[in-house]
């Protein structure tokens, strides 16, 4: 696929409107459409997953042509953005480009991934995108995403897409190893450490800081952590349908009953 393509790009993220992978993103869209809007979180957040906000109001202010904050999560950004801010709903969402890998397990507190998930809910091919990172890098962080965003994105939407499913896409950090692209399975971590950090403030009182130290272990072949880990851009496919059907099938000979 070569030139500009007739999609109506809507970009966000979790991680705020301001946020250089936001930029890096809607800058990669505009490279293969000329229609991109920008609605997008005007606080950071991570973390968030799925959330919506249901007992505040949320606001929304205009920064330029089609480029807005909201004050909300990235699911109320691609709620507003489809109900409320576009004149008409976008043909494809693009989500990212999240500051850190959501790999494995991550991707259930993600935002980045919710804001994907959401635009599905909504009809919309959406694909969400993050980076790896570390703090010791001196380079630019995003420089594989840059390198390689659209024609990832326009290798993805070559594909035709069954209903309820999004893409996740992560980047591996070192532009001079990226050996390639991977179709790969959701990963899970065999190590992970949560750590709660116990902080006081200046009357007493405790306070606490959650996080988590993630580690790639020994990931399994054919995985998004180990394609990542080996250097390859990872492409997950998932769905919205979390039912697992071999235990539907187990439970259901020893559930199923008629009352009479």
């Amino acid at each position: 696929m070569t030139g500009k393509i007739s999609e109506r790009i809507l970009i966000t993220n979790d991680d705020g409107y301001n946020a250089p992978g936001l930029m890096l993103l809607a800058e990669i869209a505009r490279t293969i459409s000329d229609d991109v809007w920008i609605i997008a979180p005007s606080e950071e957040q991570s973390g968030k997953g799925h959330a919506l906000s249901l007992h505040e109001p949320v606001r929304y202010r205009q920064i330029e042509e089609k480029y807005f904050s909201v004050k909300g999560t990235p699911t109320d950004c691609v709620m507003m953005a489809c109900h409320m801010i576009m004149p008409e709903k976008p043909t494809l969402l693009l989500s990212g480009i999240n500051r850190g890998v959501n790999l494995a397990e991550d991707m259930t507190y993600s935002g980045t991934i919710s804001a994907a998930m959401e635009g599905t809910i909504c009809g919309i091919p959406s694909i969400g995108f993050s980076q790896e990172v570390a703090r010791d890098y001196a380079g630019d962080l995003f420089q594989v995403a840059r390198d390689h965003g659209a024609q990832v994105i326009k290798d993805i939407i070559s594909i035709p897409w069954k209903n309820g499913v999004f893409i996740n896409v992560n980047f591996p950090l070192y532009p001079d190893r990226v050996k390639g692209v991977r179709t790969t399975h959701q990963g899970f971590r065999d190590e992970s450490e949560l750590f709660i950090e116990q902080c006081q403030d200046p009357r007493g009182s405790d306070y606490y800081w959650i996080g988590f130290r993630r580690e790639y272990g020994t990931p399994a072949r054919g995985t998004d952590l180990a394609a990542v880990r080996d250097g390859y851009i990872s492409v997950t496919p998932l769905h919205l349908d979390l039912t697992h059907e071999d235990s539907l099938i187990t439970i259901s000979d020893k559930m199923d009953k008629d009352f009479s």
